[in-house]
């Protein structure tokens, strides 16, 4: 399923989670990686647009507050280096909005990815 074109990525999502250190699940450092910061939060922003302009998102469950989907895929950031990535959005039950939720590393992929070795 393709996520809908108008689905929310909250700037503070990006900017005051993800690319802020924090004591417990830091994904700055995770992000850096690639070259993604605060300096450059935008380009976090138009990369997981283009996510669900490209990608098919899956189905992961149903919650009270509507449709879970996951998007497992690769993301090259600003410094040309990719990341595996599994990108999470929900579909409101009673608004039909997209939004953006959260990612982490798809250690899932890197662990099939071995296996096959």
């Amino acid at each position: 399923m393709k996520l809908p074109q108008n689905t929310i990525i909250y700037d503070e999502k990006l900017t005051k989670y993800l690319l802020t250190p924090r004591k417990r699940n830091d994904k700055s450092k995770w992000l850096a990686q690639a070259g993604y910061t605060l300096q450059n939060w935008q380009r976090l922003e138009n990369d997981l647009r283009n996510l669900i302009l490209s990608k098919h998102a899956v189905w992961v469950e149903t919650t009270p507050y509507g449709e879970m989907y996951e998007i497992r895929t690769s993301m090259t950031g600003p410094n040309g280096r990719s990341l595996r990535v599994c990108t999470i959005w929900i579909v409101e039950k009673t608004t039909g909005i997209g939004k953006f939720i959260t990612m982490y590393p798809d250690r899932r992929r890197l662990e099939d990815e071995i296996r096959t070795i």
